[in-house]
């Protein structure tokens, strides 16, 4: 039985569903999760209390998820388990990149996804009805364009070196959008140009939202740039959603189950049984 714990640092698109994509009908034999998170908020303080949780707990495996990975909390919460000797893998959005070398230092490994954009936080825009649709449209986004293929099956690698006895070799990936849609694995390529049109615009809301929150300061302009920046991710779901119905004509769709013991199984046509690779 592997011991997988994940700390989740705030809140990024790729952390909601992330303990979930492992054991997705909760029927796995092979693996046990253990959840820690700090909230909304991302202070030093509040991660210092949550570490030691998952630490004491003694997963064999920690997935460490925040917005940001390069700031100071989520830095310190990798330095922590990096001492503790626990294999850690940070999944975290593109700022984070300008901490891939501080975290190769500490032998931790990553998975940065350009595709995650920051919400617009303003206070004359986003309420919690706001958050909720923009994390809906992120998180259809990242699971049609292939994203959630590559972070699942990523850890399953690593689980499936633990139970092997073998020490993992911790990814180092920056997933942008050649290797999201070459592991989506469209069969159309109509579904293959929309799913592609759809993580290029999912990037492109981070321009939007950063300028939106951290440099325009007249307020009825910021105020326009955020809302701008979700109808971009709104059209970006929507083209993602457009894509998997092509496939659906097709009776293409890749569909991954797991198995008890945690073997990816695969199938395309609806009505057949999914197989062993």
């Amino acid at each position: 039985m592997i011991k997988v714990g994940f700390l989740k640092l705030g809140s990024i698109g790729s952390a909601a569903l992330i303990e979930f994509l492992l054991d997705e009908r909760a029927e796995r034999e092979d693996i046990e999760t253990l959840t820690v998170g700090t909230g909304s908020k991302i202070v030093k303080d509040w991660v210092a209390e949550n570490v030691p949780r998952i630490i004491q707990a003694k997963p064999d495996l920690c997935i460490v998820t925040s917005p940001n990975a390069a700031l100071k909390g989520p830095t310190y919460a990798v330095e922590e388990l990096s001492k503790a000797g626990i294999p850690t893998v940070v999944i975290s959005d593109a700022p984070a990149l300008k901490a891939k070398e501080k975290f190769k230092e500490l032998g931790v490994g990553y998975i940065f996804i350009t595709a995650d954009s920051m919400i617009g936080a303003r206070r004359e825009f986003l309420d919690p009805v706001e958050m909720s649709l923009f994390n809906t449209d992120l998180i259809k986004v990242l699971a049609i364009t292939g994203v959630f293929n590559i972070v699942y099956e990523k850890i399953d690698e690593l689980i499936n070196a633990l139970k092997e006895g073998e020490k993992p070799e911790l990814p180092r990936i920056k997933v942008n959008v050649e290797k999201a849609i070459e592991k989506a694995d469209f069969m159309n390529p109509y579904a293959k140009s929309k799913a592609y049109a759809a993580y290029v615009a999912a990037e492109k809301v981070a321009d939007l939202t950063v300028k939106g929150c951290f440099v325009e300061k007249d307020w009825e302009k910021y105020t326009l740039i955020v809302s701008a920046a979700h109808e971009l991710m709104r059209i970006a779901a929507r083209l993602s959603d457009e894509a998997r119905e092509i496939e659906k004509y097709g009776d293409t769709v890749l569909r991954k189950p797991h198995h008890d013991d945690g073997t990816i199984l695969t199938k395309r046509k609806l009505i057949e049984k999914p197989r062993r690779k």
